[in-house]
């Protein structure tokens, strides 16, 4: 259904000569951010009694950091992508009687290769944005590895068609992917489809809604095991305020849910919280008039 919209649109464009279009590398931090937060409570066994929360508290440190880098070559007929992602969280508990507890709340660490090609460009809706197809070539795993299972690591390519580039419609695609998972021995061949979207909404100066979202459905599997998934689901909200230059305060809501194959119940992870992050940009790539 969303391929058929991909062609009504397609068939409304021209080919890919917006004005303004880029060319030649641009380098970005889009984003590094850092939380904190730390709860240190003494003698708390001695006020176990008392009704006062200050006193009687486990102590606590959460730490959550995030980068997403990208290098991308803009040419007239095709855009080269690179983005790397690193995120990882930990949160440490020091209950009063009881030994300390570790749990991670984000680990991942991906990086993206991708050949976008420029068929058509559609200036008049949504802002303008262009279409073509792509095809991604990347690799996932995380920094630690838990501790009863195997460190990820997956190798995954996709293939399929995007909206991107647009003043709002950052991106909007559907794709086949096709994994090989090496996580567990022997290696899993998985096949899978997904579709997803970047959307930026400038609220007023100085102030921009994010949200972001990708569904993944996993089809085959050459192995089964029994931590395949059967589809998995992800959404992000944001309101990113700029304090001063590159520095923004954003609060943002952040859902994760995903069905296991071969028992019943949904797992879901919802974060919801306030992130100052810093972005820059190293290079931009030159702005071209239309031909």
């Amino acid at each position: 259904m969303l391929l058929c919209a991909f062609a009504c649109l397609a068939a409304a464009a021209v080919p890919a000569r917006a004005e303004g279009t880029k060319r030649g590398w641009e380098v970005n931090l889009s984003k590094l951010a850092f939380d904190f937060t730390s709860t240190e409570v003494k003698n708390a066994e001695a006020y176990q009694d008392f009704s006062q929360a200050r006193l009687t508290a486990d102590s606590q440190t959460a730490v959550r950091g995030m980068l997403n880098a990208a290098g991308n070559y803009h040419a007239k007929h095709y855009l080269w992508s690179n983005e790397l992602l690193l995120d990882y969280g930990r949160t440490k508990i020091r209950p009063v009687d009881d030994e300390t507890i570790v749990n991670e709340n984000a680990d991942q660490i991906l990086f993206t290769t991708g050949y976008t090609q420029r068929l058509w460009n559609v200036p008049n809706l949504l802002g303008g944005f262009e279409i073509g197809p792509f095809a991604n070539l990347g690799y996932e795993t995380e920094f630690t590895k838990p501790e009863d299972a195997p460190r990820k690591r997956i190798l995954r390519a996709t293939a399929g068609v995007k909206l991107f580039e647009g003043k709002y419609l950052k991106s909007l695609f559907a794709a086949v992917v096709g994994e090989r998972d090496y996580t567990y021995s022997p290696t899993s061949n998985k096949l899978a489809w997904e579709a997803g979207f970047k959307i930026e909404q400038p609220v007023r100066e100085g102030v921009t809604a994010k949200y972001a979202m990708m569904f993944r459905d996993y089809l085959n599997e050459s192995e089964h095991v029994q931590t395949d998934l059967d589809y998995e689901f992800s959404a992000d909200a944001r309101l990113e305020v700029q304090l001063y230059k590159n520095l923004y305060l954003a609060p943002f809501i952040s859902y994760y849910t995903a069905q296991a194959k071969y028992f019943g119940k949904r797992g879901e992870n919802v974060y919801v919280g306030v992130s100052l992050s810093f972005s820059h940009l190293f290079k931009a790539a030159e702005e071209v008039p239309a031909e």
